[in-house]
C-alpha cells in the first residue's frame, strides 16, 4: 500500500504543474496544470509574450512582499474585515510564491511559504471556532467565519505546500503536516460531517480541498472520502455533487453566480484526480459534465457578466479568476479556439501549463470569436426540473432574454418562478435585483446577506413575474420551492424569432401560471439589416377562486412617458404593503389607463429609449413604486417599478410588448425616435392558438401566432382564421409580415 501511496503522490507532484516523470525539475508541482513540460514554462519566461509579461508582474509584486514580515493574524473578523482578508491574501501569496519558486528554483519563495506555513501550523492548533461564526446556522470555520472560506483556503494551501516539498527538511514537513494539514481536513471532514456530505458548494469546496489534501499527504483514504462521503457509500462526495448538482447540460442547479463560484474546486480537484488516477477518466464523467459547466458558464452571461438570478452579486463576471482558471484548462483538453475570444476578454494569463497554451495560442493569433447561442437549459439532475431559457438577437448591439422557469435553486434560490430580464446594448433594461448584500464590506452586517436577501431580495415581487394576493411563491417556504418546479412547454427559434413558453401549477394554491415570451427582430426586405425588435410577453393566471394579481417590471433607466394620466404622491410617499416584500416599496404614483393601449417609455444608461405597450381592459390599474421603505440602514438600492395590478379576477392575461428604439446623445446633443412605434396591440384565444397582433404607426402589422399546448409534434399544423382571413404553421409558431 505504501509503494501505491508514494507512487501516486510522485505522479500527482509531477504531472499537475506540466512536469513529466522523466523530466525532473523542481519536483513538486501545482495541482491545476496539465502541461508536461515543464521546459517551455522556463523557455517562456526569457521569451517576449503574454506569459513572460504575467510571470514578471507576478514575481515584481512578490519580490516586494517577500521583504515584509510574514503577517498570521489571530482571526477576529468576519468577512471584509482586517484579519479575514489577510488569510485570504495569504493563501494567495503561498500560492503565486510556489509557482514562482517551481520556475525560479530560487528557494527565498520556497522559504517565504515555509515560514508562513509554519505560523500557521503554530497557530491552527490553538483556534476555537471563529467568534464572528453565525451560531446554529451553518459550520463556522477557525481562521474563517464559516468554514467555506477555511476550505477555499485549504484548496490553494494545500497547492502552496505541494510547490515547495523539495525545500523543506523533514522536521519541517512534520510540523507543519501535524499542526495545519491534518488538524484542518479532520476539522473540514470528520468534524464537520453536514457540510461535507452536502450536496451543495459549501460541500464542493470541503470535498476537494480535503481530497487535493490527501493527494499531497499521501492519504488515499481521504481521497475515497472526498470522492464518495465519509462513509464513502456515494451517498456524499464530489461525485454526487457532480450527479446531483449540474443538469445533462452543464447548468448549475443554484444559479450563474453560484456556478461561477463552484467552478473553481470542481475543475481544480478534476485535474487532481485526472493527474493522479486517469484511470477514473474524471473529465469523461457524465459525459464530459465538468466541461461542459465550464462553456455553460460563458453562456449564462452577458456583455461580460453573468445573468444575476438568485443571490448574485452583479458585478461578477467571465473575468473572475474561478472562470479564468476554468477557460485555461478546457483549452489545455480540447484546443478550442472559440475559448481564446474568453481569455483574450479576461485579460489574465495563469503562470501553468494551460496558461503557458492559452498565452501562445494568443499570441500567435488563433483566436476565434465564441458563439453565443440561444438556449434552454434543463435544469435539475436529469434536465427535466423546469430550464432556464436564453434568447439572443443581434438588433443594432446584442439583446438578450433571460427566461426563468427553472428549479428553486436550493438555499440560494429566489421565489421568483417565471420571472425574466432584457439586456440590449450592453446593458440591463428590465432588471433582477439579485442579492441584497456588500460582500465582504464588514461594516454592512458584516460583509455577509443583508436581513433585507430576505425581506425584499428572495421575494416574488422583487422579480418581474406575478404576485398573487402580495404574497410570494410557496409562501416563501426554501423546502416547498425545491419540491416543485416549473414546466417547459417548449422551446424554439427561427431567423427571426426565439420563443419559449412554461408553466407552474404549485406556486399557489388553485392558481395556474403560464408564461410565453419570444424576441423577434423583424423581417426586413432585401436582406436588410433589421431595425425593429420585440419582446412580446404573455401571461396566463387561471384560479376558480378571485384574487389580486400583480405583475411589476423592475427597469432601469429614467421615466420618460406614458400615454395616460398619472396621480403622483408630491409630498408623502405611502408605503405600498406590509409583509412579503412590499413593506420596502414606496407607492409614488397609481392610475387606471382606459381600456386599450398602455404605454410606459423609459430612457436607459445606453442612450436608448424603451417602450412597454400592455393591452389594458380598463379596470387593470398600474402602480409606480421605488425600492426604499422600511430600511433604516439604507441598505437597499432605490430602483423603480412600475405594476400591473388586476383585482377581484379569476382568470387574467397580461398582454404586453417591450420595443428598443431611438437614441439619445446629450453630448451632441440630439435626439432620435423617442416616441413608439408601435400603435395598436391585440390579443385572441383561437381554439389552442394564440393570436397577437402588432399594428405600427407606418400601418405595418405583423401576426405572432403561437401554440402552447404540452406534447405537439414539429409537424403539428395549426389553422386559424383571423380577421376573415385563414393562415396555417407547423410546429409551436409563425411569425407572419403582414
Amino acid at each position: 500500500m505504501k509503494s501505491v501511496t508514494k507512487k501516486i503522490r510522485n505522479a500527482f507532484l509531477l504531472v499537475c504543474l506540466g512536469l513529466s516523470s522523466h523530466h525532473v525539475f523542481a519536483q513538486h508541482p501545482n495541482l491545476d496544470i496539465t502541461s508536461d513540460d515543464v521546459t517551455s514554462m522556463r523557455a517562456a519566461v526569457e521569451s517576449n509574450g503574454l506569459f513572460q509579461q504575467a510571470y514578471l508582474a507576478q514575481k515584481a509584486m512578490l519580490d516586494e512582499q517577500i521583504l515584509l514580515p510574514v503577517d498570521v493574524p489571530v482571526p477576529k473578523d468576519g468577512g471584509g474585515g482586517y484579519t479575514h482578508e489577510r488569510h485570504k491574501k495569504n493563501y494567495q501569496l503561498m500560492y503565486d510564491a510556489g509557482i514562482v519558486y517551481q520556475i525560479t528554483q530560487d528557494k527565498r519563495y520556497a522559504n517565504y511559504v515555509r515560514d508562513m506555513l509554519l505560523e500557521y501550523a503554530q497557530l491552527y492548533p490553538t483556534l476555537p471556532p471563529h467568534p464572528k461564526r453565525k451560531i446554529g446556522k451553518q459550520n463556522p470555520g477557525k481562521l474563517f467565519w464559516q468554514s467555506l472560506n477555511e476550505a477555499v483556503w485549504l484548496v490553494y494551501t494545500s497547492q502552496a505546500y505541494d510547490l515547495i516539498l523539495p525545500s523543506l527538511s523533514a522536521g519541517e514537513k512534520t510540523t507543519i503536516e501535524e499542526g495545519l494539514f491534518r488538524p484542518i481536513a479532520k476539522f473540514l471532514s470528520v468534524d464537520s460531517p453536514e457540510t461535507f456530505n452536502k450536496v451543495h458548494n459549501h460541500g464542493t469546496w470541503t470535498t476537494a480541498a480535503v481530497g487535493m489534501t490527501g493527494y499531497v499527504l499521501g492519504e488515499l483514504e481521504w481521497v475515497e472520502q472526498a470522492l464518495y462521503g465519509l462513509d464513502k457509500s456515494g451517498k456524499g462526495g464530489f461525485l454526487k455533487q457532480l450527479d446531483e448538482l449540474f443538469s445533462p447540460q452543464g447548468y448549475y442547479n443554484e444559479g450563474p453566480y453560484y456556478q461561477r463560484y463552484a467552478l473553481m474546486p470542481f475543475v481544480v480537484f478534476a485535474k487532481a484526480i485526472q493527474t493522479n488516477q486517469p484511470e477514473r477518466k474524471i473529465f469523461e464523467y457524465r459525459d464530459g459534465i465538468v466541461l461542459k459547466a465550464i462553456d455553460t458558464t460563458i453562456q449564462l452571461s452577458y456583455n461580460k457578466l453573468f445573468f444575476p438570478i438568485n443571490d448574485a452579486i452583479k458585478s461578477k463576471g467571465i473575468d473572475t479568476i474561478e472562470l479564468v482558471n476554468g477557460v485555461a484548462v478546457a483549452y489545455g483538453l480540447t484546443n478550442d479556439a472559440g475559448l481564446l475570444d474568453i481569455a483574450k476578454q479576461q485579460n489574465q494569463i495563469l503562470l501553468t501549463g494551460d496558461g503557458l497554451k492559452v498565452a501562445q495560442a494568443l499570441d500567435n493569433k488563433l483566436t476565434q470569436p465564441y458563439q453565443f447561442k440561444s438556449v434552454a437549459f434543463g435544469d435539475g439532475n436529469d434536465g427535466k426540473q423546469g430550464a432556464l431559457v436564453i434568447m439572443r438577437q443581434n438588433v443594432n448591439g446584442e439583446q438578450a432574454v433571460l427566461f426563468k422557469p427553472a428549479a428553486q435553486g436550493l438555499g440560494h434560490g429566489h421565489f421568483d418562478k417565471l420571472t425574466w430580464q432584457l439586456y440590449d446594448r450592453g446593458e440591463e433594461i428590465v432588471s433582477d435585483y439579485g442579492a441584497a448584500r456588500f460582500l465582504n464590506v464588514e461594516a454592512k452586517f458584516g460583509g455577509r446577506y443583508l436581513p433585507e436577501n430576505k425581506s425584499w431580495a428572495k421575494q416574488t415581487v422583487a422579480h418581474n413575474t406575478v404576485v398573487v394576493d402580495e404574497t410570494s411563491h410557496f409562501n416563501a417556504n426554501v423546502k416547498k420551492g425545491n419540491a416543485n418546479h416549473p414546466e417547459l412547454l417548449f422551446f424554439d427559434k427561427n431567423d427571426h424569432v426565439v420563443m419559449s413558453s412554461a408553466k407552474i401549477d404549485t406556486a399557489y394554491k388553485g392558481v395556474s401560471l403560464k408564461r410565453t415570451m419570444a424576441l423577434i427582430n423583424l423581417p426586413t426586405k432585401n436582406n436588410e439589416a433589421p431595425e425593429l425588435s420585440f419582446v412580446v410577453d404573455v401571461f396566463d393566471v387561471q384560479s376558480k377562486n378571485k384574487h389580486q394579481y400583480d405583475l411589476p417590471v423592475h427597469y432601469k433607466g429614467h421615466l420618460i412617458s406614458t400615454n395616460f394620466e398619472l396621480d403622483t404622491q408630491l409630498t408623502n410617499l405611502p408605503v405600498l404593503g406590509k409583509d412579503n416584500g412590499y413593506q420596502h416599496l414606496w407607492l409614488k404614483a397609481q392610475a387606471k389607463p382606459k381600456a386599450g393601449l398602455s404605454q410606459i417609455t423609459w430612457l436607459n444608461d445606453n442612450g436608448r429609449f424603451y417602450t412597454s405597450s400592455s393591452i389594458m381592459d380598463g379596470d387593470t390599474s398600474i402602480i409606480f413604486s421605488q425600492i426604499g421603505a422600511n430600511d433604516p440602514l439604507f441598505n437597499l438600492r432605490n430602483e423603480n417599478a412600475f405594476i400591473n395590478r388586476k383585482a377581484n379576477a379569476k382568470n387574467h392575461t397580461f398582454v404586453s410588448l417591450i420595443e428598443p428604439h431611438g437614441e439619445y446623445n446629450p453630448s451632441k446633443e440630439f435626439t432620435l425616435e423617442a416616441v413608439s412605434k408601435v400603435n395598436k396591440l391585440s390579443h385572441q384565444k383561437i381554439e389552442n392558438i394564440d393570436v397577437i397582433e402588432i399594428t405600427l404607426t407606418n400601418n405595418k402589422r405583423y401576426i405572432l401566432a403561437y401554440n402552447a399546448q404540452q406534447n405537439i409534434k414539429d409537424k403539428h399544423v395549426n389553422r386559424f382564421s383571423f380577421n376573415g382571413s385563414t393562415y396555417q404553421f407547423d410546429g409551436r409558431f409563425k411569425l407572419f409580415d403582414i
